[in-house]
C-alpha cells in the first residue's frame, strides 16, 4: 500500500511538473501570417494646347513689328519623376507662305541656339520665347508678359530663339508630379522686318508641343 501510494505521488508530481513546464507553451502558442496589399499609380501625362494665334497686327511699310501672345501649354502629370515640355516647328524658316513659297528667316541668335533679347538687323525674322513656373529664367528671361512698350513690340526682358528645323527645343521641365491644375508654359512669338520689307502674303507657322513623362 505504501509503495502504491508512493508510486501514485511520484506520478502526480511528474505530471504536475510537466503541466507547469508545458502549459505556458500551450497558452502562448500562435501562428502569424502577413499579406501585402498592392496598388499601382500610373505615370500618366496630358498636354492641353493653346488655340491658334493671330499676330497682333499686320506688317506694313510703317509697321515693322508684330507679336503673338496668350499661347499657354498646360501640362498635367502624376508621374513622380516629372516631365519635360518641348516645342518644334514643322520646317526650317517656319513662318511660311505656301502660296508664294516666301518665308521669314527663323530668328538668328548671336550664339546659335542660345536665346537672347530680341534684335533683328537687315532682315525679316520670326522667333519665340516662353515663360512659366517650370521655365528656366536664366535661359528664357524674366518677363511674365509677351509684349514690351506696346502690344506689337516684343518684351525686352524675355529671350528669343528661332525654330530653325524640326529638332525639338525643351522649354520647361520639373522633377516631380504636378498638381491637378497642371502647369502653364506661355509661348510668345514675334516677327520683325528691319531695314528691308518682307514680301506681302499670308504666312503661317506650324508649331507642335510634346510633353513627356521622365
Amino acid at each position: 500500500m505504501a509503495k502504491t501510494l508512493s508510486a501514485f505521488l511520484l506520478i502526480s508530481l511528474i505530471l504536475s511538473i510537466g503541466y507547469v513546464y508545458f502549459e505556458p507553451e500551450i497558452i502562448a502558442a500562435q501562428d502569424t501570417k502577413k499579406i501585402d496589399v498592392t496598388l499601382e499609380v500610373n505615370p500618366e501625362i496630358s498636354l492641353t494646347s493653346p488655340g491658334n494665334i493671330a499676330m497682333s497686327t499686320a506688317l506694313t511699310m510703317t509697321q515693322n513689328t508684330a507679336t503673338g501672345t496668350g499661347a499657354s501649354w498646360n501640362v498635367k502629370t502624376i508621374n513622380q519623376a516629372g516631365y519635360k515640355l518641348e516645342l518644334k516647328g514643322e520646317r526650317a524658316n517656319i513662318m511660311y507662305d505656301g502660296g508664294t513659297t516666301e518665308y521669314f528667316t527663323d530668328y538668328t541668335e548671336a550664339t546659335a541656339n542660345v536665346p537672347e533679347t530680341w534684335s533683328v538687323t537687315s532682315d525679316y525674322e520670326f522667333g519665340f520665347s516662353v515663360f512659366g513656373t517650370d521655365t528656366p529664367t536664366a535661359t528664357w528671361g524674366t518677363d511674365i508678359d509677351c509684349t514690351g512698350a506696346s502690344a506689337h513690340i516684343p518684351s525686352t526682358t524675355l529671350k528669343y530663339q528661332g525654330f530653325k528645323s524640326v529638332t525639338a527645343i525643351q522649354v520647361a521641365t520639373r522633377d516631380s508630379q504636378t498638381d491637378p491644375d497642371g502647369i502653364d508654359t506661355v509661348m510668345c512669338v514675334a516677327a520683325e522686318q528691319q531695314g528691308v520689307y518682307a514680301p506681302s502674303g499670308s504666312y503661317t507657322a506650324n508649331i507642335t508641343g510634346t510633353a513627356t513623362a521622365l
